[in-house]
């Protein structure tokens, strides 16, 4: 496979902490890129476009259903991303990963697959990849900071899907998860987005711009 299609925003820093977006299913990533402006400044983003062409966008990975990757096509992408992302974002630069729906499980994959290698993930109405070849053993994202967000309403992402998602990271995984269920379908909301940036402003000193303490 080739190097990824990325569209990029905010700061033109190479040492500033990146954020990298990752769209859903049949979408892309100047779509995704939109999130920036609403973001806060002082750290890089980029929107990394999906291997797989799909109808008018792209995917992930393919699967056996929603939500649930085929563990070899996980494989195969997680390695795709991790040799671009080792390339643009050398270990010592703080990589933040932020994704919606099938980003979602993709960058749960990422920070299941390989933990230390990250400062932080979003995953904003998804499901972790289950049973899909990556641990979620017990303690795995220890200390990890996590925002997870889902909707009530969400018919898109089988409930089973999102209530364990939902219980591994809060529960089981040892990451410092930041939960929130809002009242709403599968769809990025005006308070989630809000919430993303207030995220990424309490991350702890070394993710988040200036390398001083965040503010809580």
């Amino acid at each position: 496979m080739t190097a990824p299609v990325v569209a990029t925003a905010g700061s033109p820093d190479p040492q500033a902490p990146l954020v990298i977006l990752l769209h859903g299913r049949g979408s892309h990533e100047r779509e995704i890129l939109g999130l920036a402006q609403y973001l806060p400044p002082g750290f890089a983003y980029a929107a990394v476009r999906a291997p797989i062409a799909e109808g008018a966008g792209y995917a992930w990975f393919a699967n056996r259903g929603i939500g649930r990757p085929l563990p070899e096509s996980l494989r195969s992408h997680l390695d795709w991303f991790r040799t671009w992302l080792d390339t643009t974002a050398p270990v010592g630069r703080p990589v933040v990963l932020a994704g919606f729906s099938g980003g979602a499980a993709f960058a749960g994959g990422l920070i299941l697959d390989d933990p230390q290698r990250y400062a932080g993930a979003a995953i904003l109405y998804g499901t972790l990849p289950f049973d899909a070849g990556v641990p979620t053993t017990p303690a795995r994202l220890s200390g990890l900071p996590v925002l997870v967000a889902q909707g009530d309403h969400d018919t898109v992402i089988p409930r089973e899907l999102l209530d364990r998602t939902w219980a591994y990271l809060r529960s089981e995984s040892g990451a410092r998860t930041t939960a929130r269920r809002d009242p709403a379908g599968h769809g990025l909301t005006a308070p989630v987005i809000e919430a993303l940036a207030t995220w990424l402003n309490t991350l702890p000193a070394g993710a988040h711009p200036g390398g001083g303490e965040a503010a809580s």
